[in-house]
C-alpha cells in the first residue's frame, strides 16, 4: 500500500526544505530564497535557490528542481518510500505498517535480517582488528600507510585465523545458521561442517550508496589463496550494480569518478584527497556498473593497473562506458603498477598532474592499437588508417565522428580530408552506411527529442505556479484538459483547484505522485527553462503564442479521438476553433 497523501503532507510540513538542504548545502539567504552550490552538478557560482515559501528548490543551472522528497530521492538515490521514512524519523512521525503481500513480505523480511547480520559482522571485524587477535591485520593496513582515520571511515576489520569464530558469534546474537549461510558468511562441508566464509583476512565492508554493508570482501593474511575473496550473491548484494567506495565518492564535488580496480586503490586515493575515487567489486566492469556512475558524473577517469591485464581491462571498459552515455579518459601509473603504488611513491600533487594529461579513451585505444602494426611501412600504415576508419565508424553522432576525425588526424599527421574519406569508403564497403542516429538512451532505445508541444504545456504549468496574476490570463483560455498528457493535466488539475481554494503549494502536489519516474517529472512541470523575455511586449507575446499552441494542440488531439456519431462533441469543437481563431486576433495584456 502507499500512505496517505494526508500524512506525506503531515511528513512534508515538519520538515522544512531549507532545514533539511542545509544539511548537505550550505545555504546564504538572499531576499527571499536561499542559495547554495548545487550537490547534482559542479559550478563556482551558487545558482541552486531553496525556497522557504514555496517549499521547493531549484537550480538554474542543471534545472534540478522539487520538494523535500524530491531531494532525498536526488540526492541519496532514495526511492520515494525511503525518502518518505527517512524524513518521518527525523519529524519524529510515526508511519503505520505497510501491507506486502506474503510473498514480498518475506523477501522484505530477508533483506532486512541479512542487512542487519553484516551490519553485526561488519562490527565484530573491526573489533577484532583492535585486539591483540588482529595485530598482525593492523600492522599490514599500517604498512600499507593507511591513517587510522581511513581504517575507521571504511570500517576495515579482521576475521581471525580460527575458522568458525564468526559463525559462534553469531549464533549467540540470536541469528539462525539458515540466515547466516543465506548472508554469505559461511560455508557448509561434510569435512568441516559449518566453517567462516572469511579467515585470517583483512575484511573491507561493502556498502551501498545508502551506507548499508551489504557484502565483504577479504584479502589474505600470509599465502593463502585466493588472495582476494569476496561474498557470494545474496538478496542484498549484486557485484555487477554495486561499486566499492560509491557510497563516499557521490557526495564528492568533482564531476567525474576515478575507476580504480582494488579497494586498496580506492582507500589510497581517498586518503589523498582524491575522494571520487571507486572500484568494481572484483569483476569486470559491467553496463549495471556503468549506468550506476551515471547517476551522478558523465565522465570516468580509468586508473587501471598499467600492466597488460590492466590496459585490457581498461580497453574493454571503455565501450561500456560509452553505451551508458559516459565519456572515459585513461590515466597512466607508469612507471607505478597502481594507483596505491603511485601515490606513496610520488604524492598526490603528481597524481593530479597525471589527471590533467588524461589521455581521450578513443586515442589511448588507437595508440594500443598501433602497437599490431608496422609504422615504418607503407602497407603498416596503411592497415593501421583502415583499422583507425573502422573505429571512427563506431561514432553515430555525424558532429562527433568529424571531431574524432579531426583529432586523429592531427595527432597522426594526416590530411584530415583523405582520412574522412577513407572512413565513408569503409563504410560503404562494410555495409556500414546508414543515416545518423539520434543519441540512445542506456537501454539502447533512442532518445526522441522532447515534444514542442508538451514544452509550451510545461511552460504554461510554470508560469501558474510563478504568478497568480498569469494564472488569471491562462484560466481564462485553457483549462485542465487542454493538458494532453495524462501526468500534466493531473498536474494542472491539483493547480487549478489549489487556485480556487486560495491554497497554492505546489510542494504539496507533488506529494500526489509515489513512483519515482513520475514524482521527478512533477517536479520538472514547475522548473521549466524559459527564455529570458526583457520587454513587457515580449512577455505578452510569447505569453500569447504559448497559449494558442495548446489550445490548438488540444483542439487536434480532441478531434482525433471523437467518435463519428458524436455530434453534440464535434459542435463543441467548432465552438472551440471559432474562440481559437477570435483568441489570435487578440491583444493579451499582463497589465
Amino acid at each position: 500500500m502507499y500512505y496517505s497523501e494526508d500524512l506525506i503532507e503531515e511528513i512534508r510540513m515538519k520538515n522544512d526544505i531549507v532545514d533539511v538542504i542545509s544539511g548537505y548545502v550550505r545555504l546564504q539567504k538572499k531576499g527571499s530564497s536561499y542559495f547554495g552550490l548545487c550537490p547534482f552538478h559542479n559550478e563556482k557560482s551558487p545558482s541552486f535557490s531553496v525556497s522557504r515559501g514555496k517549499q521547493m528548490y531549484y537550480c538554474f543551472g542543471c534545472g534540478a528542481g522539487g520538494n523535500v522528497f524530491t531531494f532525498l530521492m536526488e540526492y541519496e538515490n532514495f526511492t520515494f518510500l525511503e525518502a518518505v521514512k527517512v524524513l518521518a524519523d527525523r519529524a519524529g512521525v510515526e508511519l503505520p505498517e505497510m501491507e506486502y503481500s506474503k510473498e514480498a513480505k518475506e523477501k522484505a523480511d530477508l533483506k532486512a535480517s541479512i542487512l542487519e547480520v553484516n551490519k553485526t559482522a561488519a562490527k565484530y571485524f573491526y573489533a577484532q582488528l583492535k585486539s591483540p587477535n588482529g595485530m598482525q591485520a593492523y600492522t599490514y593496513l599500517k604498512n600499507r600507510s593507511l591513517s587510522d582515520e581511513m581504517i575507521t571511515a571504511f570500517g576495515l576489520g579482521y576475521s581471525n585465523k580460527y575458522s568458525d569464530d564468526l559463525y559462534k558469534y553469531l549464533r549467540t546474537k540470536g541469528y539462525t545458521e539458515e540466515l547466516i549461510r543465506k548472508a554469505g558468511l559461511v560455508n557448509t562441508d561434510e569435512r568441516h561442517g559449518v566453517y567462516d566464509k572469511f579467515w585470517n583476512r583483512v575484511i573491507f565492508p561493502i556498502m551501498d550508496v545508502n551506507n548499508r554493508v551489504i557484502g565483504f570482501g577479504g584479502r589474505v593474511m600470509g599465502d593463502g589463496k585466493p588472495k582476494y575473496l569476496n561474498s557470494p550473491e545474496t538478496v542484498v548484494f549484486d557485484k555487477s550494480r554495486n561499486l566499492y567506495g560509491l557510497n563516499r565518492a557521490r557526495t564528492s564535488k568533482k564531476p567525474y569518478f576515478l575507476l580504480c580496480e582494488g579497494y586498496m586503490d580506492v582507500i589510497s586515493l581517498h586518503q589523498a584527497g582524491f575522494t571520487n575515487a571507486v572500484a568494481s567489486l572484483g569483476t569486470a566492469l559491467t553496463l549495471g556498473h556503468a549506468s550506476l556512475m551515471k547517476r551522478y558524473v558523465q565522465e570516468v577517469y580509468l586508473t587501471y593497473d598499467s600492466d597488460d591485464a590492466g590496459t585490457r581491462a581498461a580497453l574493454r571498459a571503455m565501450p561500456i562506458l560509452k553505451e551508458a552515455g559516459i565519456s572515459a579518459r585513461v590515466i597512466r601509473m607508469d612507471p607505478y603498477k597502481d594507483p596505491d603504488e603511485f601515490i606513496k611513491n610520488l604524492g598526490a600533487e603528481e597524481f593530479e598532474g597525471r589527471i590533467k594529461a588524461a589521455r581521450n579513451g578513443f586515442l589511448f585505444s588507437l595508440e594500443i592499437a598501433e602497437r599490431e602494426f608496422d609504422m615504418h611501412s607503407p602497407e603498416g600504415k596503411t592497415a593501421f588508417f583502415n583499422e583507425a576508419a573502422r573505429r571512427l565508424l563506431g561514432f553515430e553522432e555525424e558532429l562527433e565522428r568529424n571531431n574524432y576525425i579531426e583529432a586523429v588526424a592531427k595527432k597522426y599527421k594526416v590530411s584530415e580530408e583523405s582520412l574522412r574519406k577513407l572512413v565513408s569508403k569503409t563504410a560503404v564497403r562494410e555495409g556500414m552506411a546508414r543515416p545518423v542516429s539520434r543519441p540512445k538512451q542506456v537501454n539502447g532505445q533512442e532518445k526522441p527529442k522532447e515534444d514542442p508541444n508538451l514544452v509550451s504545456q510545461k511552460v504554461l504549468l510554470t508560469w501558474m505556479i510563478d504568478k497568480r496574476k498569469l494564472f488569471e490570463i491562462i484560466s481564462r483560455y485553457i483549462s485542465p484538459k487542454d493538458f494532453t498528457e495524462e501526468l500534466y493535466q493531473t498536474v494542472a488539475g491539483f493547480v487549478y483547484e489549489q487556485y480556487q481554494t486560495g491554497d497554492l503549494n505546489p510542494a504539496k502536489i507533488l506529494n500526489h505522485f509515489t513512483a519515482e519516474e513520475e514524482h521527478r517529472e512533477a517536479a520538472s512541470l514547475f522548473h521549466t527553462r524559459i527564455k529570458e523575455l526583457k520587454t513587457k511586449e515580449e512577455q505578452e507575446q510569447a505569453l500569447k503564442e504559448t497559449i494558442v499552441r495548446v489550445k490548438a494542440h488540444s483542439i487536434d488531439k480532441q478531434t482525433l479521438d471523437l467518435e463519428p456519431t458524436d455530434m453534440a462533441g464535434l459542435q463543441h469543437l467548432m465552438e472551440e476553433k471559432r474562440k481559437l481563431e477570435d483568441l489570435e486576433k487578440l491583444h493579451i495584456s499582463i497589465e
